[in-house]
């Protein structure tokens, strides 16, 4: 008797998932390239726009509201309503997907600042992290240049991958898009700078409520890795962060898996900005560490994948013919 087996919709999106991912990932070793840079280019001269200085903190919140609400509700009905005239709607949400997915350039962009760094080129390893991150990079040291590097790969992954995958797979193409868009948003509007304290307030609000259950996911994996080892006392030390609206319970798992401490003080424009320090007795990364991280990062991305494509397989439909 022959067998047929069907997709289910789960199915699909997990297989056009893993396509994307492949595809991003070879033309990345091909190109650099970020799609949405002309968004961003938008997102800076609209805060030029509507935050006014003079206007009081009550005033630059509900500017920066409703310019969330101005920029993603028409770009969201028009994407929305021009699915019905693609004729192959996979390759529609292939298309919103590889969108949203951020560079898969950042593996070896650390592994250049590792380089860097051994070979005591400092001021160079200080170049190519200043595009990924918005803290002051001329004057790290060694030590904060390994920090910065660990504490990018992490969040990007999650920020700009992870979360973007959870999204797509719960909810769809558009709405892993419109996260995305989010995100830059939160990016330009970054609330650690002083002129967008109050204006970014409501877009790192909305970031940090749609990432929180997919970090709480990835860091969950991320323990699940210590088994046998420390798993006991890595979930004491982090649980109190675990209900946190923020990424502060996959920082301190990440600290401690890696035994060095992350977080701390870090300048944002000339201003110092105390922020909370993980795993604070453990010892200062090192050059080696960057190198380590990546590949922490790697085993729970490959586990994740494992995971949903035997579910994909699982859910799968069998019927006889």
């Amino acid at each position: 008797m022959d067998t047929l087996f069907e997709l289910n919709n789960f199915s699909y999106s997990v297989l056009i998932l893993v396509v994307v991912v492949i595809l991003k990932a070879f033309v990345t070793r091909l190109v650099s390239h970020e799609p949405l840079r002309f968004f961003h280019f938008y997102c800076r001269q609209l805060s030029n726009k509507v935050n006014k200085p003079e206007n009081s903190q009550q005033q630059k919140k509900i500017a920066g509201l409703i310019a969330i609400l101005v920029t993603l509700l028409p770009l969201t009905i028009i994407l929305w309503l021009f699915e019905d005239f693609v004729a192959v709607t996979e390759l529609w949400h292939a298309l919103l997907l590889y969108l949203a997915l951020g560079s898969f350039g950042l593996k070896s962009v650390t592994k250049q600042i590792a380089q860097d760094l051994v070979a005591n080129q400092s001021y160079q390893a200080k170049q190519v992290l200043s595009p990924l991150t918005l803290r002051d990079t001329d004057k790290l040291s060694p030590i904060g240049i390994s920090k910065a590097a660990i504490e990018v790969q992490l969040l990007k992954t999650l920020q700009q991958g992870y979360v973007v995958a959870c999204l797509y797979l719960l909810f769809g193409p558009l709405t892993a898009l419109c996260y995305r868009l989010l995100l830059e948003m939160h990016y330009c509007w970054n609330v650690k700078l002083a002129k967008y304290e109050a204006f970014g307030g409501a877009a790192k609000a909305l970031v940090e409520i749609i990432q929180w259950l997919p970090v709480r996911l990835f860091s969950l994996l991320l323990l699940m890795l210590s088994l046998g080892k420390n798993f006991l006392l890595f979930w004491r030390l982090s649980k109190p962060y675990f209900f946190q609206l923020n990424n502060n319970f996959a920082l301190q798992l990440f600290a401690l898996v890696l035994e060095i401490k992350l977080g701390g003080v870090a300048m944002y424009n000339q201003h110092k900005l105390r922020r909370i320090s993980f795993n604070d007795l453990a010892k200062q990364p090192q050059v080696t560490d960057i190198i380590h991280a990546n590949k922490e990062i790697k085993l729970v991305i490959y586990l994740s994948f494992i995971m949903l494509i035997s579910l994909a397989i699982i859910s799968g439909v069998v019927r006889p013919t």
